[in-house]
């Protein structure tokens, strides 16, 4: 019978669950990742009532939870990817089973996601949560990096399916880059840097405040926030995109109209620089903070370099982009220019050496190719939903009866896909 139902899959990230059947283009929901409970006042006394026992299920999830902040304690279950507060995942789970994908998950396997270098006991207590509490007939934990490099088979860039590549997984918390050879994580090589998308909202924030925008203080993030979903860009040299701005502000200024929230006043701000200064933390981070110095072409560069000789071509010829800090307009293409100058500078370099002594030596070429695609903000969904509605996928999962048999143990390792289904 769980043969016959598409399978969950279900994603969840530090900043928003996304959830789903397999064998759909998108998710069929997307809400924060977030728990509010019942604060319990001991201090006061108070007495359970009546309905005592229904107190358990006395707490909401996503924005049902923001909602609810003012009698309810909030709690984010994830932080920077792991799962940090394990009761309040399992109630994340409950309400995203049964209130949203509304099914009985005795009668689907599911996919969950992990992130790169998730410790093997999460993975245990996972397994026991899904197969002890929800009586799941199945379930497989994928990386979510593999994933994503499915997810960049529908690509017009991709001429074969593979599962060697580097992933750029760019999300609200933290960005990693994470290279795989033929379905493995090479995980001694994976290399993180400490801004993403909610550090390129405050440095918006920050920048409208310094310049003095009538933005009301009690919206001042979220239209940050707004306003780099909405207008920020790439740019392929800050010196130029500033005299271009100068030359003619007027044509480069917009304006974001908003209306406050206690008495309904329309107001209106200028959106400037922050357009392109915002995305270029992750070329120039020093702008943002004076501590880290490190671009992110860089370390692709490092990572690709650390990982085994025979892998690199593949990893410098299939960079894939992820998560929706990675939306923004011509990142991808600064990106790949950075990188290819890193690598044909070194290439020079390496070739007046050996010409020395070797005068005719050509030198070799190497593709490098960062790849965009239109489901890149549900990179890791999306390659769930194509992975588990394959046969394949009910031949890796991990059964209930072999739970029963030999315990979470099982869930330490997961089979590899295989990219030629």
């Amino acid at each position: 019978m769980s043969f016959d139902k598409p399978a969950c899959v279900i994603d969840n990230g530090t900043g928003y669950t996304k959830m789903g059947y397999a064998g759909n283009v998108g998710p069929q929901f997307i809400v924060p990742t977030l728990v509010a409970n019942r604060e319990e006042a001991k201090d006061s006394g108070r007495v359970r009532g009546k309905n005592a026992e229904l107190d358990d299920l006395d707490f909401f999830i996503g924005d049902e939870a923001q909602a609810n902040s003012a009698t309810h304690q909030i709690n984010y279950p994830i932080g920077h990817g792991l799962i940090e507060n394990w009761d309040n995942m399992e109630k994340m789970w409950q309400r995203s089973i049964y209130k949203y994908l509304r099914c009985d998950p005795d009668e689907h396997y599911f996919l969950l996601t992990e992130p790169p270098l998730n410790p093997p006991e999460n993975r245990e207590f996972t397994a026991e949560v899904m197969f002890e509490t929800f009586n799941v007939p199945g379930l497989y934990i994928a990386v979510q990096a593999i994933l994503a490099l499915a997810a960049s088979w529908t690509s017009r860039q991709v001429s074969e399916r593979t599962l060697t590549g580097t992933v750029i997984d760019a999300g609200d918390g933290v960005t990693h880059v994470i290279p795989v050879a033929e379905g493995y994580v090479i995980g001694s090589c994976i290399k993180h840097i400490p801004l993403a998308g909610r550090d390129v909202t405050k440095f918006v924030q920050q920048l409208m405040r310094e310049r003095g925008e009538t933005v009301p203080p009690e919206d001042s993030l979220l239209v940050a926030k707004a306003v780099k979903e909405q207008f920020c860009y790439t740019c392929p040299d800050l010196v130029k995109e500033f005299n271009k701005w100068d030359g003619n502000p007027v044509k480069y200024f917009k304006q974001y109209c908003g209306v406050k929230r206690n008495t309904g006043q329309e107001w209106t701000c200028d959106v400037g620089y922050e357009r392109f200064l915002g995305p270029e933390i992750f070329f120039s981070p020093e702008v943002f903070n004076a501590d880290y110095s490190e671009a992110l072409p860089d370390l692709v560069d490092k990572a690709i370099i650390a990982s085994p000789i025979d892998t690199r071509r593949g990893l410098y010829k299939n960079i894939v982009l992820s998560g929706g800090t990675t939306m923004f307009k011509d990142f991808g293409r600064r990106l790949q220019r950075d990188i290819k100058a890193k690598v044909t500078t070194r290439i020079e370099k390496n070739m007046e050496r050996v010409r020395r002594t070797n005068p005719n030596v050509t030198a070799p070429t190497l593709d490098v190719n960062v790849i965009s695609h239109h489901m890149q903000r549900f990179a890791v969904w999306f390659g769930g939903s194509m992975l588990a509605s394959t046969p394949e996928f009910y031949r890796v999962c991990h059964t209930r009866e072999r739970y029963l048999e030999e315990g979470p143990r099982i869930a330490r390792h997961n089979p590899v896909f295989n990219a030629s289904m």
